[in-house]
């Protein structure tokens, strides 16, 4: 990838411009914010983890401003039970009283990425403590492979951090020690529980010809191997990783041209058992999340492949896609919002500017874990 401190000055100034004092507007025409369509805690969810991970490159105030204005609506829509409500319109009231399953795995996404940033302020930080340990009751009852997923991948990231387990004052009148205030054991087992779950569709959906969780590949595929992955790390759980390895494996070779470019599936008709991946319309988010993914398993299994899977999935951002023509744009720094039949769809969303960001932030440390670990050819 051939991004500069320039690209990526310019990529996260059009993020700001789709932020205002609420959060980040979910679409645009062209490149103007739709105020018609709102906000939702999905995208808001999405921009904390790509503001938090560049906070962590850049240590900027741009970026810790940016954390705490999308963690701000988070808060704002969770619910006294724990869970999350997903579309706000643009007069800053909630259209539904619950989203979805898949956002209430995406917001503790978002909150444990958060939390296992140990740069970030400890303020920001014990916020999102304390969000997770309010929507324990909620994740218990997730059913959903993706929402599992996002959960898992959350979760796995506080149990990793050296300092889960240290808090500030989560909440008034707590001591630091409460056992009742999220305790270790219940995020494990909660964790294994939802892992036992991936396993056991697996089981049911897997055959010769289809290594999968389910009878279909939608979006967000990548994240069910990459939460299998993390879960393997756990005690215990180190079967998982064959699982999630013959999952991501079966996945890319699903989504990756014979010329070596990723091609995500399609949102036009998706991937059904039996059937052919729908060419159109790819998005920008599959190729972040695989690239996620694939990092995971490179780190894991030391397998050089993953690592120039990522890079492809990068490179697609930049021209190395079916179309031959690079997403972001040269202006702005924005991101097309992906490649339809009719070539690029010219719109310009929060969610893409938010995968291309999460992208632009993971890579400079991922170029350091490279030329140290991938062996030169020749």
């Amino acid at each position: 990838m051939n991004g500069t401190s320039k690209d990526i000055a310019l990529s996260f100034s059009y993020l700001r411009r789709l932020t205002d004092d609420t959060g980040i507007f979910q679409h645009t025409k062209f490149g103007v914010p739709d105020r018609s369509k709102g906000y939702t805690s999905d995208d808001n969810a999405r921009a904390l983890i790509a503001a938090a991970l560049a906070y962590t490159q850049r240590k900027d105030e741009e970026s810790l401003t940016l954390s705490h204005t999308y963690l701000s609506f988070l808060y704002d829509a969770q619910n006294p039970d724990g869970s999350f409500r997903n579309f706000m319109n643009y007069d800053r009231a909630f259209a539904e009283k619950i989203g979805s399953d898949d956002c209430q795995g995406r917001c503790i996404w978002a909150l444990g990425c958060a939390i296992a940033e140990s740069t970030l302020p400890d303020n920001l930080r014990n916020t999102c403590k304390y969000m997770v340990n309010q929507a324990l009751p909620v994740l218990e009852r997730l059913r959903s492979p993706r929402a599992m997923a996002y959960a898992l991948i959350g979760l796995t990231s506080i149990l990793e951090a050296p300092d889960c387990l240290v808090y500030a004052f989560p909440y008034p009148d707590a001591e630091p020690s409460d056992p009742d205030f999220l305790p270790r054991e219940r995020i494990e087992a909660l964790t294994n529980a939802m892992a036992e779950r991936l396993r056991e569709n697996y089981r049911i959906y897997r055959t010769d010809d289809w290594h999968w969780y389910e009878n279909s590949l939608t979006y967000g595929n990548a994240m069910i191997p990459w939460a299998m992955l993390k879960a393997s790390r756990l005690p215990g759980r180190g079967e998982d990783a064959v699982i999630a390895k013959e999952s991501l494996d079966f996945l890319i070779d699903s989504t990756f041209a014979s010329e070596g470019y990723f091609k995500p599936i399609g949102s036009g008709g998706w991937y059904t058992k039996g059937g052919s991946p729908a060419l159109y319309d790819e998005q920008p988010i599959e190729a972040c999340e695989t690239m996620l993914a694939c990092l995971e398993a490179h780190v894991l299994f030391e397998e050089p492949a993953y690592y120039e899977r990522a890079l492809r999935c990068c490179e697609w951002f930049h021209g190395g896609n079916s179309l031959r023509e690079p997403l972001i744009d040269a202006q702005t720094g924005a991101c097309y919002d992906g490649i339809h039949a009719q070539g690029l769809n010219l719109n310009q969303g929060s969610e893409n500017i938010i995968s291309y960001c999460t992208v632009l932030s993971v890579m400079p440390s991922v170029r350091q874990f490279a030329r140290n670990s991938v062996p030169k050819e020749g």
